[in-house]
């Protein structure tokens, strides 16, 4: 039953770099929340913000990454001796993933502004 589980938590992780890539570049061929038909000339500024966009995003999901790996080797170690703790385990292991999505979100908000 853990190799499922690791398989589905792999899978989660795919899913949202998957969404996250896809949402990076629709934001950046489209100009963001400016939409296409505003041309704003490329200043300092919009260019400090795409970078702190992007060091939110990586710096998330680099924390992400770090804190799914100590929850979920946790997680699995609780459940091979107690398997009713499934539950309280994948939301645990989900409350870990969340810290990507908080970066991302923060990324779509200084992407919009660039």
């Amino acid at each position: 039953m853990s190799v499922w589980i690791r398989r589905g938590l792999h899978a989660v992780n795919a899913a949202i770099a998957l969404a996250a890539l896809t949402l990076l570049v629709w934001a950046l061929t489209t100009g963001g929340a400016q939409g296409a038909a505003a041309t704003a000339p490329a200043t300092a500024s919009s260019g400090t913000a795409l970078l702190g966009a992007a060091i939110a995003v990586a710096g998330s999901a680099i924390g992400a990454g770090i804190a799914v790996a100590y929850t979920g080797a946790a997680a699995l170690a609780a459940m091979s001796e107690r398997p009713e703790l499934f539950g309280r385990a994948i939301v645990i292991v989900g409350l870990a993933e969340g810290i990507a999505i908080y970066g991302l979100v923060i990324g779509i908000i200084l992407i919009g502004r660039a």
